[in-house]
């Protein structure tokens, strides 16, 4: 994929269906375009191809350096995704760490939900035009259902993140083309996490098993199951349904063809990506052959940005608008064993986080990597299975073995390794066990973005309890009920009075 994604045209003018003219007289207006117009643009298979790879390049603005510049606190809503937790500290003033000041203004709350929204709004449009699509205009067998299944995950892909964050916002599931459509109402439980499961599991019957070479890196089935069981663990969790372990077990059962990797840290190398433990990432690049992290890709960019921003873990304050590097907490650094070479591949000698920096390449210093981030993995996989199977009343002994084989691949590192040893498969305590598991997510996932989706669903079942207590990495975190869920975006609330803000806020 990366070698398509520079190839994006200017198709996203079209998608938007914005046109410009100059000046008001009749005789301008009945002037011709210069190019070619929606209506005239999807007449052979490529021009879908570029509208899909359009849905995946907008995935760029929660990752690139500028994406949140103007906020002054943190470049890339990387911001949002990495902090909060308990695995990540940058000991300073960040709301995203301290709760407090997070309200429906800030920047990034807004900046991260458009984007959101953008990618549902793509993926309408291209879910619209490949259902209205001419006999023959697809020549390469199943490649309108790829089409459709990339869509598709992508906007469940989207709707996961928003439930997640915000709880609550607007189901889009068709291109607004009337006013009609401009005030939806918002949702209520888990319904933007129902959507997303309806994505994946329509996804994953439309979607290839691989893709060849030049389009590697692009969803495939495996992908659309993995976030398919991971949604439906995550939706147990928020209503204690058991069908949904049992269904999120036969996703699982359905990814075939992968396995973990030898080498824990091939997970966060440049030159290690889309290997046969990754399931779904960005495809980071350079757009057009040159990357320019201050300008987006979008439409009316010549020259756009498709990097990522790693500063948050390997810059100074200076690339970082100021703000401290996020490190690894004490709790972090405290749940490995001793000698478990995973410590020492995500955290240096002072609790530095040296995934993705540690074998990173940078397009320009310090700001535009080509390190995708990985944004699901099978080991990510084997330990919500394990959850799945434990809290859905299964065998305890096949849980715990889900455990082992990610112990195992990272003992296996070191010549006759011995750390982290195996759990024991005659514990049947269902409370050890869980603890065995939210543990090994804590170090095996540490700094990927994932840590702040468990402890809140975690939160919700009344495993853990989040206080000031639980984000012990600074003493001025404010912790509340209501931070389960970020405000709704003052850019959502002014505009549409059919969506009720989060409680609290």
């Amino acid at each position: 994929m990366k070698s398509l994604l520079p190839k994006i045209l200017l198709i996203l003018l079209f998608i938007a269906g914005g046109f410009i003219y100059n000046g008001c007289k009749k005789s301008d207006l009945d002037l011709l375009p210069h190019g070619p117009t929606e209506a005239s643009y999807f007449s052979q298979e490529s021009d879908f191809t570029k509208a899909v790879l359009g849905v995946y390049a907008k995935l760029d603005d929660w990752f690139w350096y500028n994406g949140a510049a103007s906020y002054g606190g943190g470049a890339s809503g990387l911001n949002m995704i990495l902090l909060p937790g308990d695995d990540i500290t940058c000991g300073d003033q960040n709301p995203f760490e301290i709760f407090g000041p997070i309200e429906p203004s800030n920047y990034l709350v807004n900046y991260f939900y458009k984007t959101a929204y953008q990618i549902v709004a793509r993926a309408n449009v291209v879910l619209e035009k490949v259902a209205e699509v001419k006999d023959g205009i697809y020549t390469t067998p199943n490649l309108k259902d790829y089409h459709k299944g990339e869509a598709l995950f992508l906007r469940g892909f989207a709707y996961y993140y928003l439930w997640n964050f915000y709880g609550t916002s607007p189901l889009d599931t068709v291109r607004v083309t009337t006013t009609g459509q401009f005030t939806p109402p918002g949702t209520t439980g888990t319904q933007l996490l129902d959507q997303a499961i309806s994505d994946f599991t329509e996804a994953a019957g439309l979607l290839p098993a691989t893709w060849d070479d030049a389009n590697r890196g692009r969803v495939t089935k495996n992908g659309a199951y993995g976030m398919l069981g991971k949604s439906l663990v995550f939706r147990a969790s928020f209503t204690n349904t058991g069908t949904d372990y049992a269904a999120a077990n036969s996703a699982f059962n359905n990814i075939t063809g992968v396995d973990l990797v030898s080498k824990f840290d091939d997970n966060f190398a440049f030159d290690t990506e889309n290997n046969n433990e990754s399931l779904f990432e960005f495809q980071a690049t350079q757009a057009f052959g040159f990357d320019n992290v201050w300008l987006p890709n979008d439409f009316d960019n010549a020259v756009g940005n498709l990097s990522v921003y790693w500063g948050f873990y390997s810059g100074p304050g200076t690339v970082n608008y100021g703000q401290a590097r996020f490190v690894g907490t004490a709790k972090l650094a405290a749940a490995f064993d001793i000698a478990d070479p995973r410590r020492s591949l995500t955290l240096d000698s002072v609790d530095n986080i040296v995934k993705y920096v540690s074998r990173d390449k940078l397009d320009q210093p310090a700001t535009g990597s080509v390190n995708n981030p990985r944004l699901l993995r099978y080991a990510d996989v084997l330990l919500l299975q394990a959850e799945a199977t434990l809290q859905g009343g299964g065998s305890t002994a096949e849980a715990i073995g889900f455990i082992n084989r990610v112990r195992k691949r990272a003992r296996d590192m070191v010549p006759a390794g011995t750390s982290p040893a195996d759990y024991s498969t005659a514990e049947t305590d269902k409370n050890l066990i869980m603890q065995w598991i939210m543990n090994e997510r804590l170090i095996e996932l540490a700094g990927e973005g994932q840590r702040w989706f468990d402890v809140r669903r975690w939160s919700k079942e009344g495993l853990v309890t989040l206080d000031n207590a639980f984000f012990s990495s600074i003493q001025t975190v404010s912790f509340q009920a209501k931070h389960i869920y970020f405000p709704i975006p003052n850019s959502e609330i002014d505009v549409n009075p059919n969506v009720k803000q989060n409680d609290g806020y």
